[in-house]
């Protein structure tokens, strides 16, 4: 055979995790200490929307606060406790909870696990191109690349 032969399904535990840990600029990727994703949408080839299996080790967060311009995201959480926080409040949420963040609310989000025990959760999210990300808690603006990538600038436009 000359091409590689994909797997119909896989172990999700088993498809390895980023090697990267995060893509923001420092200081703010230390602040992504304690998290792990396995991108499992990449590992099956998946250019339309995006699923990572994502864990949370205590006292750590999913990513900065932030809202999409033009892509949904969706979590459901398999284990652990964490806290949802948007621009609502603080919301405790449980294994079998699920949570959708529409594109254009403007509305923050992020997921902050204050437990002693590891969360584990799918994220769930579309590819849409052109899309851009606030971070109304930090000096920090995200724009997609037409190569794909993340440009990270200031909320002045001056890049990192």
């Amino acid at each position: 055979m000359s091409q590689k032969e994909e797997p119909v399904a896989v172990v999700a535990l088993d498809v390895p995790p980023r090697t990267k840990p995060s893509n923001y600029p420092e200081p703010f990727a230390l602040r992504m200490a304690g998290r792990e994703k396995r991108p499992l949408g990449d590992f099956f080839g998946l250019a339309n929307f995006g699923v990572n299996l994502t864990r949370l080790m205590p006292g750590a967060g999913s990513a900065l606060r932030h809202a999409h311009a033009t892509q949904d995201e969706f979590i459901y959480i398999l284990e652990g406790h964490p806290v949802l926080v948007t621009d609502q409040g603080e919301t405790p949420l449980a294994p079998g909870m699920c949570s959708g963040f529409r594109a254009g609310t403007g509305n923050a989000h992020q997921l902050v696990n204050r437990s002693d025990a590891e969360v584990l959760y799918l994220e769930i999210g579309d590819r849409s191109a052109g899309d851009s990300v606030s971070y109304p808690d930090d000096d920090l603006k995200a724009v997609l690349g037409h190569d794909g990538k993340w440009q990270f600038v200031h909320k002045d436009g001056t890049p990192y």
